[in-house]
């Protein structure tokens, strides 16, 4: 029989995955950075068993599309409102100083406001999958420090839809009546949509009932409601991943559809993944090799940067100096939902070609080195993880 050529590429990747997820999994590192090194190893740059720069481009948009779907699924109002002035007070303050310092530097470099208000973004989230990771390997989610880190990690998940809407609204040179005119339409369209999802609380999905025990159409259900409202808010020219963040909210609410959890699981797992390769494979090395000094400087003083800032607002917060510094280092790396950001600054034409390399390297290299990142902060500070 004939081998389809894409076999063997498939294998290696799968093995290559399991093979650097043990060995992380030994230092104790989260999955997700195993999957970064895999993408730098199999990708163009690497070893180049994967080269279709567009298939890639295609998975990362998909895997984009299933991390926000479940963002939006597991985000829970109530936690939000349970420490809403710490999470909401402190994640405006902690967005506000991220673009007041790059607008310090654009100062410096002639930048113009609207890619101020990128980078600034861009720097100021945090990676969820990693520190939900680490705080549940060390069983501290549920200490004073966790739910902190959490709340802010909730906010900044919601913080992404305006910040989303604010960068589209740079995607043409000339500002058109009628394309602005959707946009604007679409925005308060969604921001209905999400406002009837948190005060409705429970919402009742058409043909629930007939889908609760048909796992083939649950499946599909699912499917449909994630990239059909993705594809309702890309016709309004808004961006795919915010639709699929309120096909989330919209299954999250709906409590008889649990089922969606169950039978969808496993494509976030293997979608999440195929995000996280996709940006290694994205990563060109050569470039990297080039650039390295000034790569090395910008994840630092993002790491430093982001470090004080969260410590500082943790600490108005009524945190000890210790409880601070040590949450400030767990929110320190540049996060996913960043990649988001700056592919959408890329197809609105704020940065350049080498401004979305430059951060993807930047972003890719804060999430590889936050682990080790914490661990010497936690040295440094002396911090004890007490459950609360």
């Amino acid at each position: 029989m004939h081998l389809d050529p894409f076999m063997p590429q498939m294998v290696s990747i799968i093995f290559i995955v399991l093979a650097l997820g043990f060995v992380l999994k030994l230092l104790h590192q989260p999955h997700v950075v195993a999957y970064l090194i895999v993408g730098i190893v199999i990708g163009p740059w690497g070893m180049g068993l994967v080269s279709d720069t567009d298939s890639i481009s295609r998975l990362g948009a998909a895997g984009v599309v299933f991390l926000l779907f479940f963002v939006g699924m597991e985000t829970d109002a109530k936690k939000l409102v349970e420490n809403w002035k710490l999470a909401i007070f402190g994640t405006l303050l902690q967005i506000a100083l991220s673009v007041g310092f790059v607008w310090m530097l654009g100062l410096y470099f002639q930048w113009g406001i609207e890619r101020v208000i990128l980078i600034g973004f861009v720097i100021s989230l945090s990676s969820t999958a990693i520190v939900i990771k680490l705080l549940q390997d060390s069983n501290t989610l549920d200490s004073k420090v966790g739910q902190g880190a959490l709340g802010i990690l909730l906010a900044q998940d919601l913080a992404i839809i305006p910040m989303l809407i604010i960068i589209g609204l740079y995607k043409t040179d000339a500002v058109e009546s009628a394309h602005m005119g959707k946009q604007v339409f679409g925005s308060i369209v969604a921001a209905i949509f999400l406002a009837f999802i948190i005060v409705k609380k429970v919402v009742h999905i058409p043909l629930a009932k007939w889908l609760k025990h048909d796992h083939e159409l649950q499946l599909f259900a699912g499917l449909g409601i994630c990239f059909g409202l993705s594809m309702l808010t890309a016709w309004f020219e808004l961006s795919t991943a915010l639709g699929a963040f309120l096909g989330g909210m919209l299954i999250g609410a709906a409590k008889e559809t649990q089922w969606v959890h169950h039978n969808l699981n496993p494509l976030k797992v293997l979608f999440v993944a195929l995000f996280f390769i996709s940006v290694g494979m994205m990563l060109d090395v050569d470039f990297l090799m080039a650039n390295w000094i000034q790569v090395i400087s910008l994840v630092l003083a993002a790491l430093i940067t982001n470090t004080f800032i969260n410590a500082g607002i943790l600490k108005i917060s009524n945190f000890s100096w210790k409880e601070s510094l040590y949450a400030g280092a767990l929110l320190s790396q540049i996060g996913e939902f960043s990649f988001v950001l700056a592919a959408v600054g890329n197809q609105a034409n704020i940065i350049n070609q080498y401004g979305y390399q430059l951060a993807i390297c930047v972003i890719a290299l804060s999430l590889l080195i936050s682990p080790l990142w914490i661990a010497l902060s936690k040295k440094l500070i002396k911090y004890e993880e007490t459950k609360s």
